[in-house]
C-alpha cells in the first residue's frame, strides 16, 4: 500500500523530500492516513487542523485527538477554530460553502507564512468516484467526467490511487485509531446518498463499478487533454481584440465548445451559452447578454465582450478650467482672443458667443441630434457613430458636451456641431480638449 502511494507521487511529481508540506488533518481515518503515510515515506509534515463548531462536543473530541496523535508523531500542529454559522450567514452561503471557504483561505495563508510546497489533502478513490457522479447527475461536462485532479495548484492529493477500504484496512494493520465524523454517516446530503446508498448498490449490480467508473475517468482525462490544446488553439485563432468573427465560429467543428471556453470564465451560465449557440444564424445587431461582470453584444458580425461598467456621470461645468471627469478623462477648457483651429479629434474650437456657460458633460442619450460640422441639418448621434462603425460599447462610452440650453456642441472625439464652430465673424475662441488621467 504504502509502495503504491509512493508511485503515485513519484509519477505525477506531487512531492518533493527537500521540502516541507501541511497535511489536513481532520482526525479521520483519511487524513490519518496522508500523515502516517507520508511521514513513514520521508516527507516533511507539519498538520494544520480547523475547528468549525458545527457539531458541538465532537468537534472538540476531533480537535484532542488530533492534538494527541501529533504529539505522539512529534508532529507541529497547526490550530484555528472559526465560527462557521457566522461567516456563513454574513456572506449568504451555505454552512458547508462557509467551511470550505474558510479551510482553504487560512491554509493558504499558513502555506506561505510557514515556507511550505503544498497543502496535502487525503482525497481517495472514493472521493473521486462520488465526485464524478455528483458531476454527472448535475450535467457537467468533460472535466467533471474526469474526476478529482492529483494537483490543483498548491493543494495536492497523494492519496488518489487508493480506496476508502485500503485505508482502513492499512490502518488496522498499524493499530492506529481514528475519530469518526457523524455527519458522514448522515443522508441528508447528496454526496453522502451516493456513498452510503448509490455506490454500494453499482457494485452489488455491477462487479468492480466503481474500479470501471475510474477507468472511464481516466480515458475522458485523456481526451479532455486533447480537447483543451484544440479549444486553446481555436481561440488563439478566433479571438482578436474581446471579439470572435461569427463566421469564423460557425466553421469552427464545436461553435459552442469554442462559446463555452471563452465566456464560462467570465461568468455566462451553461445555459446562456447553450442559447447563444443555438441561435448563431439568426443574431441580429444590438442582441445582447450579460453575466455577473461582462456584457456580451452583437456588431457587425461579430461577438464582442467587455467588462460591466458603471453608468457615466453627469457633470456641470460652470467656467473655463481644468475638470476630472470620472477619475479616468480631463477636459481643458479654456477661452482664447481670435479665431483658432487646432486639427485634432481630441479637441473642439467653438465660437465663445454662441456657446453659453454653464456647459455639461455627459454620456450620449437615445434620441441625441446634433448637426455634425460641415453637414446640412442634423442627424441622430447614435446614426452618426454607427456610420464611423463604433460598437455598442463604444457608443455607450461617448460623451458629449452641451451648453446652457442643452444643445450638443460637441461630439468628444469625433465632430464639432456646426452651429458652434468657428466662421469669418468669430472673435473670441472656447477650446475644449480631453485626455487621460495619467
Amino acid at each position: 500500500m504504502l509502495n503504491k502511494v509512493r508511485l503515485f507521487i513519484e509519477r505525477y511529481q506531487l512531492l518533493d523530500v527537500s521540502k516541507k508540506y501541511l497535511v489536513a488533518l481532520s482526525g479521520g481515518a483519511d487524513s490519518v492516513c496522508l500523515l502516517l503515510m507520508l511521514k513513514e515515506l520521508g516527507y516533511h509534515v507539519e498538520a494544520v487542523h480547523c475547528n468549525f463548531h458545527l457539531r458541538g462536543e465532537e468537534s472538540n473530541r476531533d480537535e484532542s485527538f488530533v492534538k494527541q496523535l501529533c504529539e505522539n508523531q512529534q508532529v507541529e500542529l497547526h490550530l484555528i477554530h472559526f465560527d462557521t454559522k457566522e461567516y456563513a450567514a454574513l456572506h449568504k452561503v451555505s454552512i458547508e460553502m462557509a467551511a470550505r471557504e474558510l479551510r482553504y483561505r487560512y491554509f493558504e495563508k499558513l502555506r506561505e507564512d510557514i515556507g511550505c510546497a503544498g497543502i496535502c489533502v487525503a482525497h481517495h478513490e472514493d472521493d473521486s468516484v462520488e465526485t464524478i457522479l455528483m458531476n454527472l447527475l448535475r450535467g457537467t461536462g468533460l472535466r467533471g467526467l474526469s474526476g478529482i485532479k492529483p494537483r490543483n495548484g498548491y493543494v495536492l492529493r497523494p492519496l488518489l490511487c487508493i480506496s476508502r477500504k485500503d485505508i482502513e484496512q492499512w490502518l488496522r494493520e498499524k493499530g492506529q485509531t481514528y475519530v469518526t465524523d457523524s455527519t458522514n454517516l448522515e443522508t441528508d446530503f447528496l454526496r453522502n446518498k451516493l456513498r452510503l446508498e448509490v455506490i454500494p448498490l453499482l457494485n452489488q449490480v455491477t462487479s468492480g463499478a466503481t474500479e470501471n467508473i475510474l477507468k472511464t475517468a481516466q480515458h475522458i482525462s485523456e481526451a479532455t487533454t486533447v480537447y483543451e490544446k484544440s479549444m486553446k488553439e481555436a481561440l488563439a485563432r478566433l479571438l482578436i481584440n474581446d471579439s470572435i468573427s461569427i463566421d469564423s465560429l460557425m466553421k469552427e467543428p464545436s461553435p459552442e465548445s469554442v462559446l463555452y471556453e471563452w465566456l464560462s470564465p467570465l461568468g455566462f451560465s451553461s445555459v446562456t451559452i447553450e442559447n447563444i449557440s443555438a441561435s448563431l444564424r439568426d443574431l441580429h445587431a444590438g442582441r445582447e447578454w450579460a453575466s455577473a461582470t461582462h456584457q456580451l453584444t452583437v456588431n457587425r458580425g461579430q461577438l464582442m465582450v467587455e467588462p460591466i461598467r458603471a453608468e457615466l456621470p453627469t457633470l456641470r461645468i460652470p467656467e473655463t478650467g481644468i475638470y476630472i471627469y470620472n477619475s479616468t478623462e480631463k477636459f481643458r477648457i479654456k477661452k482664447e482672443n481670435g479665431k483658432h483651429i487646432i486639427s485634432d479629434k481630441q479637441t473642439a474650437c467653438l465660437d465663445a458667443a454662441k456657446l453659453n456657460f454653464p456647459l455639461t458633460i455627459r454620456p450620449i442619450k437615445t434620441g441625441d441630434r446634433f448637426q455634425p460640422f460641415g453637414m446640412k441639418g442634423t442627424r441622430l448621434v447614435s446614426d452618426f457613430l454607427t456610420d464611423a462603425h463604433l460598437s455598442i460599447f463604444e457608443k455607450r462610452r461617448t460623451l458629449v458636451v452641451c451648453d446652457a440650453k442643452g444643445e450638443i456642441a460637441w461630439l468628444v472625439g469625433h465632430r464639432p456641431d456646426h452651429r458652434f464652430c468657428i466662421t469669418d465673424s468669430t472673435t473670441d475662441t472656447i477650446i475644449i480638449s480631453i485626455e487621460k488621467v495619467s
